[in-house]
């Protein structure tokens, strides 16, 4: 549904339109209390505030580790999604995550890729057709002068072709 819904939407709005306001609406972003504030037009610079307040709360006052890390949890993947293409397949892997001072605060986080590290990934699926991309963000105050959180995100991207016949689905 989203897939189709997104391919309509991009005749009347840019993707980096499509991709913030469609996450801000979506009610799965919307419970993690994260929000994006803005989205490159080439979607490889995604920034995100997690408001401190009465939905992510927990005992001691500071913001939910889960509203910390959920999050962040879509965002590599779906910049990755949009940004390669359809020739490829994306699945997030794996997620670590380390706290490392509560989060009295609002929280931010930038997500980032680099058009050369997009290129290493086209050209590392080609020859090897499935990799693990590996990265790490840092969930901090505004001025990130504080570091609440690291997250080290795993993101498995492989060629569609080669994918579907590993898995059986010609």
């Amino acid at each position: 549904m989203y897939a189709w819904l997104n391919n309509v939407l991009k005749r009347y709005f840019k993707e980096s339109t499509i991709f913030k306001y469609g996450f801000n609406i979506s009610p799965m972003y919307r419970r993690t209390t994260g929000r994006i504030l803005f989205v490159s037009d080439n979607l490889l610079t995604v920034k995100v505030k997690i408001p401190i307040g009465p939905k992510n709360k927990n005992i001691v006052g500071s913001i939910f580790g889960g509203s910390l890390f959920s999050a962040t949890d879509p965002i590599f993947m779906t910049q990755l999604i949009f940004t390669l293409g359809n020739k490829y397949v994306v699945w997030d892997k794996k997620s670590t995550i380390k706290f490392k001072r509560p989060a009295f605060s609002d929280a931010f986080v930038d997500f980032v890729f680099t058009p050369d590290e997009i290129e290493k990934i086209k050209e590392r699926v080609i020859k090897e057709k499935e990799i693990d991309v590996i990265k790490e963000i840092k969930i901090t105050n505004e001025k990130a002068s504080e570091v609440f959180t690291e997250v080290l995100k795993t993101i498995y991207v492989a060629d569609k072709e080669y994918y579907k016949k590993k898995r059986g689905q010609q």
